[in-house]
């Protein structure tokens, strides 16, 4: 009876082990199906990510032709128009220079003028 004792002490060890083993594949099924519900949500934050992703591309490039159409248009016909604006300013600016050299020029006419009246004196 030894002998069948050791073996029914071995079949219950090997029992206990093979219930260990039944509850750790159970667990590890566990784990997989936790793992398997991750990695959706994860797939489907991705496609998220990917669609937001593509729609931030479109309005930046949207952005980039608005700029490149409209905008650096608009600001070059403004920069030419302050350039035809400053360039009449210069030529208002000449003329506004000659004048004042010819006022100054006649004033000194005019004291010459009296100078030679008072010599002469007709005044």
């Amino acid at each position: 009876m030894d002998k069948l004792d050791l073996i029914l002490e071995k079949l219950g060890t090997f029992e206990n082990s093979f219930t260990t083993l039944k509850d750790d594949v159970s667990s590890l099924k566990d784990d997989v199906t936790t793992l398997k519900d991750d990695v959706t949500t994860l797939k489907d934050d991705v496609t998220t990510l990917k669609d937001n992703t593509a729609t931030l591309n479109n309005k930046v490039t949207d952005l980039q032709l608005t700029l490149e159409n409209e905008t650096n248009r608009n600001i070059r016909t403004i920069a030419e128009g302050h350039l035809d604006l400053s360039r009449k300013l210069d030529d208002a600016l000449k003329v506004e220079n000659e004048k004042e050299m010819l006022i100054i020029r006649v004033n000194i006419l005019e004291n010459d003028v009296c100078k030679i009246k008072t010599k002469l004196e007709i005044a």
